[in-house]
């Protein structure tokens, strides 16, 4: 039977697909499975076993030098194609060898960084920007909001179906309402224009589509931040427009840091990490950044409290001590 056949992995999309996972796991899962086959000389996955699974999450680590995050989503991917759609239950992996997991701190813009950051940022990109370092969200949980679910009467943003699968609340920023009530306005002419054009049915998460027929093409369930263009959907192959793209966001960020001189290999979620930092920087009850951030154990937000005071926790460096406010110039004519 070939390996790669459409079958084995049409049956992996339809698994995924019924245990609601999303897009972005489904195109992973299905690129590791593709990847562990061709490793094992495209013999077929009920062919292989616990021992071959090792060999690959092992060659992995030691010959990909691959991230841990990167082995575990791979391990995932494997057992999930072995519980969910060949039934198959494997023994726990202790053969593995662990890509080694790295304990870095976040990268964390100042207040200053990320003023001139945004300054830099043009259109709809310096909006999402300003909301994602306002309030915190994952740069997904931006792109993926709903019109329904900005409340500008409570100033407050309602995340459905973050990470685990949790809904939160957060601010709404004061300075982010008046640009972002323009966007809307904006957004929705675009839809009015798409629906005179005989589209203007967006995506609906679960059976949503099935219980509201009408639904897709209201309003309130659009996204905020509405694609440029359409776009044929790869599920279902339906022509609807889709949200911003979290690429022309990154480009877009990398550009204007290039651009505002800030020499930090900050990313999207860097602005989440200084939204956490300087809440706590300003006084503001861990519990209450932790609920904000959607963390389901306050020790994953404790790792804020490490970036603050840097310098050794705040200790007074002795160079600063012996010199005082005033330090002479330290380098030397031959340094210049």
């Amino acid at each position: 039977m070939p390996p790669a056949s459409p079958r084995l992995l049409d049956r992996v999309r339809d698994r995924i697909r019924f245990k609601h996972y999303s897009i972005r796991t489904e195109q992973a899962y299905v690129d590791w499975i593709r990847r562990f086959i061709r490793f094992h000389g495209n013999r077929h996955p009920s062919e292989l076993g616990q021992g071959d699974v090792e060999r690959f999450l092992t060659s992995l680590a030691v010959d990909g030098n691959v991230a841990a995050s990167t082995q575990n989503q791979a391990q995932s991917a494997l057992l999930f194609l072995y519980r969910e759609v060949l039934t198959t239950e494997l023994p726990w992996l202790d053969g593995v060898v662990r890509a080694k997991a790295s304990r870095r701190l976040p990268v964390v813009l100042t207040p200053a960084e990320i003023n001139r950051l945004i300054g830099r940022l043009q259109g709809t990109h310096r909006l999402l920007g300003s909301l994602l370092y306002g309030t915190g969200m994952r740069i997904m949980e931006g792109l993926r909001l709903r019109v329904k679910d900005v409340d500008f009467g409570r100033n407050e943003i309602l995340i459905r179906d973050g990470k685990s699968a949790k809904d939160r609340i957060t601010m709404l920023p004061g300075r982010a309402a008046p640009p972002l009530r323009r966007h809307l306005e904006a957004a929705q002419e675009l839809h009015q224009r798409d629906l005179a054009e005989g589209f203007g049915a967006v995506w609906l998460p679960g059976a949503l589509a099935r219980k509201y027929p009408a639904a897709a093409r209201e309003w309130a369930w659009q996204y905020v931040f509405p694609a440029d263009r359409r776009s044929i959907d790869p599920r279902t192959g339906i022509t609807r427009r889709h949200h911003l793209s979290d690429q022309s966001f990154q480009r877009a960020m990398r550009q204007a840091l290039r651009d505002a001189g800030i020499a930090k290999p900050a990313t999207p979620h860097s602005l989440r990490h200084s939204f956490a930092t300087h809440l706590l920087e300003t006084g503001h009850d861990i519990r209450t950044v932790q609920e904000l951030l959607g963390h389901s154990d306050v020790s994953t937000t404790m790792v804020y409290t490490h970036v603050l005071n840097r310098g050794g926790r705040g200790v007074v460096s002795p160079l600063d001590r012996l010199y005082g406010t005033e330090p002479p110039d330290l380098l030397t004519d031959r340094d210049r």
